[in-house]
């Protein structure tokens, strides 16, 4: 008997992926912008020629991955960086009694300088690009408690300057967005524990070898671009890491 060997057809994806993947694309365009209201369900199905069933199980996937917000009795907005988004969807060392409270941000070092290949790897471009680095000391309850390690392409922030970056009113994503466009949607972290090296003693207040954790972030935009990677080294004595896991599957 001879094989007969079918080629692999595609399946097609759900028609509101299709429309998931459009709105997405008017959020990279710069229609909707952050803070502001998209438009109405019934309009968006006018608009992509849908049922508002498909509409809103689209929208609730984008407001499952933060990158839509809807209020109560106002409409859906696209998602803006504040004090409150950082402290609930980007920030996760809490008090060991589960306390969540805004660090107080120290800037500890910014300079320029050139990508390492496991810097370019991660961010995206080539090894030898330029880069800025930056490090600050959080503080909780008015003590050192992670030292952050930040590196970000500086040909996505042109002309951020030391004393911009200190300077910002608002979070370190606020400033992405809100000054160069840059919107964060999402992170991977991974976690292992070490061992504090000299300098992490010194900044941290911490004996030589104390058990510290340490948080590698790589921070994306739209379409899954890296912006930032990150590195958080955390004193546990008092703090733990706390992550919520929430079930987006439809």
């Amino acid at each position: 008997m001879n094989d007969i060997q079918f080629a692999a057809i595609p399946l097609q994806q759900p028609l509101y992926k299709e429309v998931k993947r459009q709105i997405m694309a008017e959020l990279i365009s710069g229609e909707w912008k952050p803070g502001t209201a998209i438009p109405a369900e019934k309009r968006l199905s006018e608009r992509f020629a849908v049922s508002i069933g498909t509409i809103r199980k689209a929208i609730d996937e984008l407001v499952a991955e933060n990158i839509l917000i809807r209020q109560q009795g106002r409409g859906t907005f696209v998602a803006t960086h504040n004090r409150d988004r950082l402290l609930f969807y980007f920030f996760h060392i809490v008090g060991q009694d589960g306390t969540k409270q805004y660090p107080v941000v120290a800037l500890d070092a910014f300079a320029r300088g050139k990508a390492e290949a496991e810097e370019a790897v991660k961010l995206g471009i080539r090894r030898g690009d330029p880069v800025i680095r930056i490090r600050n000391i959080l503080k909780l309850a008015d003590a050192p408690v992670i030292v952050d390690e930040i590196a970000i392409d500086q040909a996505r922030f042109p002309g951020l300057s030391e004393k911009q970056f200190a300077g910002r009113p608002n979070t370190i994503y606020n400033l992405y967005q809100d000054a160069f466009g840059i919107s964060v949607v999402r992170a991977q972290e991974r976690l292992r524990a070490i061992l504090a090296d000299a300098r992490n003693a010194r900044l941290l207040k911490v004996a030589p070898k104390a058990p510290l954790l340490r948080i590698a972030r790589v921070a994306f935009t739209y379409q899954d671009v890296p912006v930032e990677i990150r590195v958080s080294t955390v004193n546990t004595e008092r703090h733990e890491y706390w992550s919520e896991i929430h079930n987006t599957e439809r």
